[in-house]
C-alpha cells in the first residue's frame, strides 16, 4: 500500500517524467523543422517493388508517378501535414507543334475527380495519341546559369548549384499515335476534323523528343518543373504553345455559391518568366493560372468555377521555331508545398526558397547614390565610402552618366573612375532607363488595338533600337569594368504586333523574345559579377535586388514622418522578401520635392534624424540608396555613419537572415522585429524602436522558436550586459525592455 507521502512523490515523478517527455518531443519537433535545420532531408528517387511507380522524395514532400502504361503524377504529398495536394490525374505537359496540340504522358478513366484511389489506376489507360514514355534518368542538379559570387557582400557562402536530384522523363509518339494524328480522330473525338492531316503531315513528329524535367532540393519542400523539346527531324518545327504543368489540386475551400475572391491551394509558386512589378504576384500575368477544372463535375460549387487546376504556361506564345538538331526549353516553375497557413511561417518558407533559388540575392552591399557622375564628385564619394565602410556607389538617375554613349572619351573616363573606385575596394556602376520612355514610332512597342503599354510608352526590346541598346550595355560594361547596374523600368511584359522589328515576327513571339533578350543580359551580368538593382521581380533570372515597397513621393514628406513610414515599408516588405532583397531610399538632398523640411543636408545640422534613419535601415539589414553628393560633412557625422556601418558588418550574418515580425510601426507605441539565424553563433537580434517623446518600459513576449534555441537563451543588450532567460513551452521569453525617447534599443540572442 502506498502512503500519502509516497503518493505525492509518485505523482511528482510522473509529472516530471511527462514534462521531460514533452520537452523532448517539442525539442525533437524543432530539430525536425526544415526552417531551422533541414540537413537530414535528402532528395532521392525510389522505384516501387512492382516497377509500376516512381517516387521523388526528400522526407519533407514527395511527388509520386505511375510509369505504366504512361507517366502520370498520382500523388503530391507534404509529410508534415500528411496532406495530398493532388485529387486527379492529368497529362504531365501539353505541347502544340505546328498547330497540333499533343499531350505528354497522362492517364484517363478516373471515375470522379474529387480524389484518387490506387485501385482505380489499374483500370486507367494512356491517351493513344499522346507522347509515351521511352525512358527516364536520375542525376544531380545542374546550375541554371553561371554565377560569380561576390563573397565580400554576403553573410555566408551559398551552394550553387543547389544540392538535390533531377528526374527526367523522355517521351516519343509511337506508331499508333502517328496514325491517329494522321486520321485526326480518336475514340473521344478530340482530334476529329472534316479533313484528315495525312501521313506526310505528321511523319516528322516521330523524331520529336519531349522531355519533362523535375527537380527536388535537399532540405526544402520545393519542386521545380520544366519541359524541353528536341527536334531530331530533318525539318524546322514550330512550338506554338505549351503547358509545362497541369496539376489538378485539392481545393482548400468548397463553396456552393459564386465567389469573387477564392482561397487558393496552399502552394507558393515562383517562375523565372516574371515581369511587370516588384512582387512575385506578377507571375499571374505572365505564366501562372489557377483555372477552372472542366472535368470536375462533382465539385460542390454550383457553377463549377472553383479555381483548382494549376496550369503553367506563357500567356502569349512562345511561337518559337526550332531548327533540325536543336531544342527548345521552357521556363521553370517552382512549387513550395506549405505546411501551414500561418503568415509568418509561409513567409519564412518563401524567403528560404528564394534565398536558395536566387542565392545572389543574399549579396547585400552597403551602397550610395552619388548625385553627379563628374570626376570630382565621384572621387569624393569613393573616398568617403572607403572611410566609413560603404561598399558600392551608383551614379544615380540625373547624375549625367550616359551608358549609351560609346565614344572612346566617355568609355575611357568611366573606366578610369571604375579603376579608382576598385583601388579603394569600392564597386562602381550607374543607372540606365529602359522602359517608360519613348524612342520613336518605328522602335516603340505597337500594342494591339485597345491596349496601352504598361508605362504609357516603351520601346520594343526586339526593335532595331532595342537590340542596339543591349549591344551598348554589353560593350560599355565589358570595356569600363563597372560592376553594378541600376536598370530602371525593366521590361514590363509589353506585347508588340509590329511586323518590322527584326527580333520578333508577330504578337505571339514578341513577349517571349523580349524577355529572353533582357534575361540573357541579366544572366551575363551574374556570370561577370555585375550587381543588378532592378525595380521588377527578376530574381530568378539573375537580378540582385528590387524595391522594398515604397512610394517615391513619400521622401518629400517632413523628415519625422519619413522615419515611421520607412519602418512600415520595411516591416511590410519583409513578409516575402529577405532584408537583402529590397532597397529603401534616403534623400540626403532633395528628391521629388519637400525642400529643406524633407532632406537631411546639411547633414551635421540634422544628425539626430540621420542617426535614426541609419538605425532604422542597418537595424533591419536593409540597404538604402543614400542619394546626395556626400555621406558626411563633419567628423561627428562621419562617426555616426561609421558606427552604423560597423554595426551592420559586425552582425551581418544575423541581420541578413530572416525577420520575425513583432509589432508594426504606427507612431503610437514601440515597434520592432526579431532577426533569427539558427545556423549562426548569434541566433537572434532583437531590434526595437520608440517613436514617442518619452522613454518607455515594456514587458515583451519574444518568440524565439526560429532561433533554434529551446531551453536557455543568453541576451546581451547594446551596452554589453548579458542576462539568462528560460524559454517557456511556447518558445517565448518574457523581457522587460526600456527604449529611449525617439530612439531604439537592440539585443543579441545566443
Amino acid at each position: 500500500m502506498i502512503n500519502k507521502g509516497q503518493s505525492i512523490i509518485f505523482i511528482a515523478v510522473i509529472f516530471i517524467a511527462a514534462y521531460l517527455c514533452g520537452c523532448k518531443s517539442e525539442n525533437n519537433k524543432q530539430r525536425k523543422d526544415w526552417l531551422i535545420d533541414g540537413k537530414e532531408f535528402i532528395a532521392q528517387v525510389t522505384p516501387s517493388k512492382d516497377g509500376k511507380n516512381l517516387v521523388l522524395s526528400n522526407g519533407l514532400v514527395e511527388r509520386q508517378f505511375r510509369i505504366t502504361p504512361n507517366v502520370a503524377t498520382i500523388g503530391v504529398k507534404n509529410f508534415l501535414t500528411s496532406q495530398n495536394f493532388l485529387r486527379s490525374v492529368r497529362p504531365e505537359a501539353e505541347i502544340e507543334i505546328g498547330g497540333i496540340k499533343l499531350y505528354v504522358g497522362g492517364l484517363s478513366g478516373q471515375p470522379i475527380h474529387n480524389y484518387l484511389l490506387p485501385e482505380w489506376l489499374e483500370k486507367m489507360e494512356a491517351d493513344p495519341a499522346s507522347f509515351k514514355l521511352v525512358d527516364y534518368t536520375v542525376g544531380e542538379i545542374k546550375e541554371r546559369f553561371p554565377w560569380k559570387k561576390r563573397m565580400e557582400w554576403m553573410p555566408r557562402d551559398m551552394p550553387w548549384p543547389l544540392p538535390g536530384k533531377e528526374l527526367v522523363f523522355r517521351y516519343r509518339l509511337d506508331e499508333n499515335a502517328l496514325k491517329l494524328l494522321a486520321e485526326k480522330q480518336t475514340d473521344s473525338g478530340k482530334y476529329k476534323k472534316e479533313k484528315s492531316l495525312g501521313n506526310e503531315q505528321v511523319e516528322y513528329l516521330k523524331d520529336i523528343i519531349a522531355e519533362v524535367h523535375y527537380e527536388l532540393y535537399d532540405g526544402m519542400p520545393v519542386f521545380s518543373k520544366w519541359i524541353r523539346v528536341v527536334n531530331e527531324s530533318k525539318r524546322e518545327i514550330l512550338i506554338n504553345t505549351f503547358k509545362s504543368e497541369i496539376l489538378a489540386v485539392t481545393e482548400p475551400e468548397s463553396v456552393v455559391d459564386s465567389k469573387k475572391k477564392w482561397t487558393l491551394p496552399n502552394i507558393t509558386l515562383e517562375t523565372d518568366y516574371n515581369f511587370g512589378g516588384m512582387s512575385d504576384e506578377s507571375i499571374t500575368q505572365s505564366s501562372v493560372s489557377w483555372s477552372v477544372d472542366s472535368l470536375y463535375d462533382t465539385q460542390v460549387n454550383y457553377e463549377r468555377s472553383t479555381p483548382c487546376l494549376l496550369e503553367i504556361y506563357p500567356k502569349y506564345g512562345p511561337y518559337q521555331t526550332v531548327q533540325s538538331g536543336q531544342s527548345f526549353e521552357s521556363f521553370r516553375v517552382w512549387e513550395l508545398l506549405n505546411d501551414s497557413w500561418d503568415r509568418e511561417r509561409k513567409g519564412l518558407g518563401h524567403r528560404r526558397m528564394m534565398r536558395a533559388l536566387a542565392p545572389w540575392s543574399t549579396e547585400n552591399p552597403v551602397l550610395m547614390h552619388v548625385s553627379s557622375s563628374n570626376d570630382e564628385p565621384v572621387r569624393l564619394a569613393v573616398d568617403q565610402c572607403e572611410q566609413v565602410g560603404f561598399e558600392m556607389i551608383i551614379m544615380t538617375f540625373g547624375s549625367g552618366l550616359d551608358i549609351e554613349n560609346e565614344s572612346p572619351e566617355n568609355i575611357d573616363r568611366v573606366k578610369n573612375l571604375a579603376a579608382y573606385a576598385h583601388s579603394k575596394g569600392i564597386a562602381l556602376g550607374g543607372y540606365s532607363l529602359l522602359a517608360s520612355r519613348s524612342v520613336d514610332s518605328k522602335n516603340d512597342v505597337v500594342m494591339p488595338e485597345g491596349m496601352m503599354p504598361r508605362f504609357g510608352h516603351s520601346p520594343c526590346i526586339e526593335s532595331e533600337w532595342g537590340i542596339n541598346y543591349f549591344k551598348k550595355l554589353y560593350n560599355f560594361y565589358d570595356k569600363t569594368g563597372l560592376d553594378v547596374l541600376e536598370h530602371d523600368g525593366s521590361y514590363p511584359g509589353d506585347i508588340c504586333v509590329s511586323k518590322v522589328h527584326p527580333g520578333h515576327k508577330c504578337l505571339e513571339d514578341s513577349q517571349w523574345n523580349q524577355y529572353r533578350e533582357i534575361t540573357d543580359f541579366y544572366k551575363w551580368c551574374r556570370e561577370k559579377g555585375i550587381y543588378l538593382n532592378v525595380p521588377d521581380y527578376y530574381f530568378l533570372s539573375g537580378s540582385n535586388k528590387t524595391g522594398m515597397g515604397y512610394r517615391e513621393t513619400n521622401w518629400s514628406l517632413p523628415r519625422e514622418q519619413q522615419e515611421i513610414i520607412e519602418r512600415q515599408n520595411i516591416y511590410d516588405g519583409t513578409w516575402e522578401k529577405t532584408p537583402s532583397m529590397g532597397w529603401m531610399f534616403v534623400p540626403l538632398t532633395q528628391y521629388h520635392g519637400g525642400g529643406a523640411a524633407a532632406t537631411i543636408e546639411p547633414l551635421s545640422e540634422h544628425l539626430a534624424h540621420y542617426n535614426q534613419r541609419l538605425a532604422n535601415l542597418f537595424g533591419a539589414g536593409v540597404q538604402a540608396c543614400y542619394r546626395g553628393p556626400r555621406l558626411f560633412d563633419t567628423d561627428s557625422t562621419k562617426a555616426v555613419v561609421k558606427k552604423w556601418v560597423d554595426f551592420y558588418k559586425n552582425h551581418r550574418q544575423v541581420l541578413d537572415a530572416d525577420i520575425i515580425h513583432l509589432r508594426r510601426p504606427d507612431g503610437a507605441d514601440w515597434d520592432g522585429f526579431l532577426h533569427v539565424n539558427p545556423a549562426g553563433e548569434e541566433k537572434g537580434l532583437l531590434m526595437l524602436y520608440n517613436p514617442l517623446n518619452e522613454n518607455i518600459t515594456r514587458t515583451l513576449e519574444v518568440p524565439v522558436y526560429y532561433t533554434g534555441l529551446s531551453d536557455i537563451v543568453y541576451v546581451k543588450d547594446c551596452e554589453g550586459k548579458t542576462k539568462k532567460y528560460k524559454i517557456d513551452r511556447d518558445y517565448k521569453i518574457k523581457m522587460e525592455v526600456t527604449i529611449p525617447a525617439r530612439g531604439y534599443n537592440y539585443f543579441i540572442l545566443k
